[in-house]
């Protein structure tokens, strides 16, 4: 499985704590993150996570574009309900992009708990069959001159 982890500026200590509670599960998994995020995990769990641009660089872009891909099966968002710009339009695209491609997301500590636990229990073994089969493309289709 793959699972996404993003945080707030705010949120990272938390994230990071969460993370290094779970990162038993997590190290059974392909770990994804925004920079500074991915950065500071890898630092303190020693876990192996795939960086992407940091968040304010287009690092959530990136992320929501591998959500719109089917190649993520779990995204640990790390909101600041209070940040001013906690709703902005990047944010909710990948909200959005994880309800149209049915990508479990917690944005919240809780939810991330809850979710994690499932994993570990097998609750999202179903995400397996959800990733599209890479398909070569086609050879081009010649016609027989009659």
């Amino acid at each position: 499985m793959t699972i996404a982890i993003l945080a707030h500026d705010s949120r990272k200590e938390l994230a990071l704590q969460f993370c290094t509670a779970y990162s038993g599960i997590l190290s059974r998994n392909t770990v994804i993150a925004t920079g500074t995020t991915g950065r500071m995990l890898n630092q303190t769990t020693g876990l192996p996570v795939h960086c992407y641009l940091s968040g304010r660089l287009g690092g959530i872009q990136q992320i929501a574009a591998r959500v719109a891909c089917d190649e993520v099966d779990l995204v640990l968002f790390f909101r600041d309900p209070l940040k001013a710009d906690s709703g902005s339009s990047i944010e909710q695209n990948l909200l959005r992009l994880c309800d149209m491609h049915s990508v479990p997301i917690a944005t919240n500590i809780a939810t991330a708990e809850v979710l994690l636990r499932g994993l570990d229990q097998g609750d999202l073994d179903y995400r397996e069959g959800m990733h599209p089969a890479i398909v070569e493309p086609l050879a081009p289709v010649t016609r027989a001159v009659c």
